[in-house]
């Protein structure tokens, strides 16, 4: 008989507010932040400190890296560490819209050009793409940069920007390997490179006119350059002449914070809507805010500096006019003054402005909103006041920049290092340097926040209102739930970690081991709150609470890691920092068992509910079983890729979960000593678990401040088919690799600064290219009978093949259950396929199917069925296999009539998008003369305003 096991499967994750390797941007009101949260993007409302939304996809576990937001609409464009874009809509639930897979690398740079039809990514593989955002497909690759993309910026034209999605446009793109890059996205080459820059180039801005562009390196300047709009229009015109070059350098900007070797580099540059402030964010805890002077400020500024070099050739008796003349020309110091600094508490990932803020309102409030995500988990809202408009008010004038409001209770600011779970398995306790957080284990929401010391380690006592910690400093804290108060601190340990907690089983004591080499017992005790008593009148009220007392202690040989005693209160066991674990009896402390055997210390220890085994996880990356009879071990499993931090028995049962340094939680079965599951998805060591009574949920914290929970469900795992399936994993992870590799080869070849497809081979494409391929092997089968059974029926002539001609072949069964012809069902399997993916599943084919695929092409547009589609797989296959094409003599005649029958087709389309658009038009015009007229009398208006200009005149005259 096959043992069955039940699989576990995520239920999410709570804790983290914003991950370090991405970065939040305000939503278009202002009110919410769209926040990278590891795998998941979060909607916060910021000032209520609430989550509104959690946009995920299931099938996806590598972490958010970069977010973009559309200029029109509510969509956001999600970038994320496996080089694949996701799209998402704000309040639709969370769902993906579209998936974009170009990059080999994680996605480094993002943005959205005016129209938000047009979106460039730069990643780490130091391509950048261009994707039609409505068509879902990638337009261009774009090839020069040597180093990871770490900026992309679109320059406006002179005119509101490019109408059709790629037409035209210009984008400028930053690299680490020192060089910016202007690329004309219609001749989609680089047309300009800059390489003034010394050291890395971490950041890119443009200003919203598109008239200044900022870079920030590791320096202490930020380099400022103009854009030539002109120039730009000309080299869309007629090709560019030699000496062209429509990026000028217009000087350089001290930054006051920062700057100068590696800490003091550029983290993000960002400039207001309004285009007259600029945001720089440092490495070194510090946002600077830049204020663009107006043309009257820089001319009276120009007035003031010819005034003062006047006096001084004065004085000098007429000095050469070079030097005034170069003093007298503008640079970007005297257009771009820092104005404010906002120092944040920790270092930030990532800023952005309030978009809005445009102009009137910001003028109105007399500030500016910025949102700063910081590196520790919290998202923060500062609003830096700027003075009113029009006015050049001295700094005194203005106030200092303050947090307007932050999320920061829904997670630790450091990682928890430990967890416990309350009794009735209803309350999550996690500790971390400075807090102890109160989760609910069925939603995750955050119940007590309370400040604490460094935890450790922590457990429960009876009754599950009362909360004892192990410091690093050695201290035992008490706390108080209901109450949310620290009752008692006890010092445990003298100064030394406290490494461990184990409430005994009889629930009336608790075992403590630290680096003092001691384990100390603890009996909880009931005691008379004297302080409560105090604040009632009447005496009877008064509460008895818990207290601890310390009642023997154990001198062991070397520091105590971990402690447990069996269930059965029979035994204790203690591991040591030597690599032992030592077994006492628990009354008399008597010693009975000394298990060795680890090659490091154990720092982990549990032992099963009916005290028999014993399991052990150890720094040197195994997990031992032991008896608990002679301490025999049963079995070594090398565990993990890394050292095991923490091991759980499931109560009741042989089975065992063990956490590593491998970011892996995995369920083992302790008498077969086989694997059952790996849970993944954490994103940095795995630090604590915490099972669930019986196991019907796991819990699991570690580096990425997130708190994972696996759910068991009454699906069955089979080992078999475990196994089969991470093989399977293995080998297309493999496949894929080996694709990226041809690729990027294949790309190669064709040198740097052109052009290439913007697709990537995936396992995705590859599957959605078979099953193309099967449809059409289906079909061409369905033809072949049906020539066939023409052909048979003319041979046996009209009188007599007359019934047998009328029935016809027999179809498919697949055709008869999906009511198809052959021709809609190759149709059919071409539209599942995602309309970013179909160029690579297209690849797939062979020339033999090519020739099908194009039969089907031609009755397809003949039909007129899905024209855009069949459109854009014929101009596919022609570029793909246009040599093949053309040498073949019978592929003409095909040719021919898809051209004839695709015209027609197209022709009927624009006819029918023509039509609609002059009906909105009408429809519009209509509701434009209803809606106004109910609104406005032009005539009495005219008569107000004519009014007014009269009393305006009158008075002027008086005067």
């Amino acid at each position: 008989m096959v043992k069955s096991y039940l699989r576990y499967e995520a239920r999410g994750s709570f804790g983290v507010i914003a991950s370090p390797s991405g970065n939040a941007v305000f939503d278009h009101s202002g009110r919410q932040s769209v926040t990278a949260a590891l795998e998941d993007v979060i909607v916060w409302d910021v000032r209520k400190g609430t989550q509104t939304e959690r946009w995920s996809d299931p099938d996806n576990r590598a972490e958010v890296t970069r977010i973009a937001r559309s200029p029109r609409g509510r969509v956001y464009a999600v970038g994320y560490a496996d080089g694949t874009i996701r799209l998402f809509e704000e309040g639709d639930g969370g769902a993906v819209k579209v998936v974009l897979s170009g990059h080999r690398g994680s996605v480094s740079a993002l943005a959205f050009d005016a129209t938000g039809t047009v979106l460039a990514s730069g990643a780490r593989d130091t391509d950048v793409i261009v994707w039609d955002v409505v068509g879902e497909v990638g337009l261009h690759r774009l090839r020069g940069h040597k180093d990871e993309v770490t900026g992309i910026a679109f320059l406006a034209h002179g005119a509101a920007g490019a109408v059709t999605a790629g037409a035209a446009g210009h984008i400028v793109t930053s690299s680490k390997d020192t060089l910016v890059k202007l690329w004309d996205l219609r001749a989609q080459h680089c047309v300009q490179t800059l390489v003034t820059h010394r050291s890395e180039v971490w950041a890119l801005a443009a200003s919203p006119d598109g008239r200044l562009l900022v870079t920030g390196t590791g320096e202490a300047d930020l380099h400022v350059w103009t854009v030539d709009a002109a120039k730009l229009q000309q080299t869309a015109a007629d090709g560019a002449a030699d000496g062209w070059a429509a990026i000028a350098e217009y000087g350089s900007v001290r930054r006051t914070s920062g700057g100068g070797g590696g800490s003091g580099r550029v983290v993000a540059l960002q400039f207001h809507p309004s285009g007259q402030y600029l945001a720089c964010l440092g490495a070194d805890r510090a946002a600077e805010v830049f204020r663009v002077r107006t043309p009257a400020e820089i001319r009276k500024k120009m007035a003031r500096r010819q005034k003062r070099s006047r006096e001084k050739k004065g004085q000098a008796g007429g000095a050469e006019t070079a030097e005034t003349a170069e003093q007298a020309a503008v640079g970007a110091a005297d257009e771009l003054t820092s104005f404010r600094v906002v120092r944040t508490g920790a270092k930030a990932a990532s800023i952005d402005f309030d978009p809005s803020d445009a102009e009137p309102q910001a003028a109105r409030r007399g500030s500016v909103r910025l949102l700063v995500a910081q590196g520790n988990n919290a998202l923060h809202v500062w609003d830096v006041p700027v003075p009113p408009a029009g006015t050049t008010t001295k700094q005194a004038a203005v106030g200092e920049p303050a947090v307007a409001c932050s999320v920061e209770l829904a997670g630790h600011r450091t990682e928890p290092r430990a967890l416990a779970l309350s009794g009735d398995g209803e309350l999550l306790v996690s500790a971390a340097s400075r807090s102890l957080r109160v989760w609910s284990a069925a939603t995750g929401a955050c119940v007590r926040t309370l400040e604490s010391g460094e935890g450790l380690c922590a457990a429960f006592l009876p009754g599950d209102q009362y909360v004892v910690v192990g410091t690093k400093a050695g201290a035992l804290e008490l706390y108080d739930i209901p109450a949310a108060a620290l009752v008692e601190t006890f010092d445990a340990h003298g100064g030394a970690a406290c490494w461990a907690i184990d409430v005994a089983p009889d629930g009336k004591g608790l075992v403590t081991g630290g680096a003092d080499k001691c384990v100390k017992f603890w009996s909880i005790e009931l005691v008379r709150d004297q302080s409560h008593h105090h604040h009632h009148h009447q005496g009877a009220v008064s509460r008895r609470r818990m207290t601890l007392a310390h009642t023997k202690t154990l001198q062991m040989s070397d520091d105590v890691l971990a402690v447990r005693v069996s269930p059965d209160a029979r035994l204790l066991a203690v591991a040591l920092l030597d690599t032992t674990v030592k077994v006492f009896y628990a009354d008399t402390l008597k010693f009975f068992l000394s298990l060795y055997g680890h090659r490091l210390p154990v720092v982990a220890l549990d032992i099963s509910s009916d005290s028999t085994l014993l399991v052990t996880g150890s720094a040197d990356k195994s997990v031992k079983l032991w008896g608990l009879d002679f301490g025999d071990c049963h079995r070594s499993l090398l565990a993990h890729q890394e050292p095991v931090t923490a091991v759980r028995f499931v109560w009741g049962t042989h089975y065992f979960f063990s956490a590593g340094k491998d970011r892996v939680v995995q369920q083992w079965d302790g008498d077969s000593f086989q694997r059952i599951q790996k849970l993944g998805g954490s994103h940095g060591d795995v630090w604590a678990l915490a099972v669930a009574r019986h196991g019907a949920a796991v819990f699991a914290a570690g580096q990425d401040r997130a708190i994972r929970v696996w759910e068991r469900t009454d699906e069955p795992v089979f080992l078999e088919e475990e196994r089969e399936r991470e093989l399977e994993e293995l080998y297309e992870r493999g496949i894929e690799e080996t694709l990226g590799q041809g690729q990027g080869q294949e790309d190669g070849d064709e040198g740097g600064g052109g052009d290439q497809r913007a697709g990537r081979s995936t396992m995705e494409t590859l599957k959605a290219g078979e099953r193309i391929m099967e449809a059409i092997d289906l079909a061409d089968g369905e033809r072949r009978k049906r020539e066939e059974h023409a052909a048979q029926a003319r041979r046996l002539g009209a009188g007599a093949g007359a019934g047998a001609g009328a029935a016809g072949p027999e179809p498919h069964p697949v055709l008869r259950v999906e009511r198809l012809t052959a021709e809609a069902y190759v149709l059919r399997e071409v539209e599942r396929v995602r309309a970013a993916d179909l160029d690579d599943a297209l690849l797939v084919l062979g020339f033999g199917r090519v020739v099908s695929l194009l039969a089907y092409v031609d009755h397809w547009a003949q039909r007129g069925w899905n024209t855009p589609l069949t459109c854009r797989v014929l101009f596919f296959l022609l570029r793909t296999h246009q040599s093949q094409i053309v040498a073949t003599r019978t592929m003409r005649a095909r040719l021919h009539s898809i051209r004839a029958h695709l015209r027609a087709g197209v022709a009927r389309q624009r006819d029918q998008v023509g039509f609609n658009v002059a009906a909105l038009a009408a429809l519009k015009a209509d509701w434009e003369a209803a809606a106004t007229a109910s609104f406005f009398d032009d005539a009495a208006i005219q008569a107000v305003l004519d009014a007014q200009l009269k009393k305006r005149k009158f008075v002027g005259a008086r005067a």
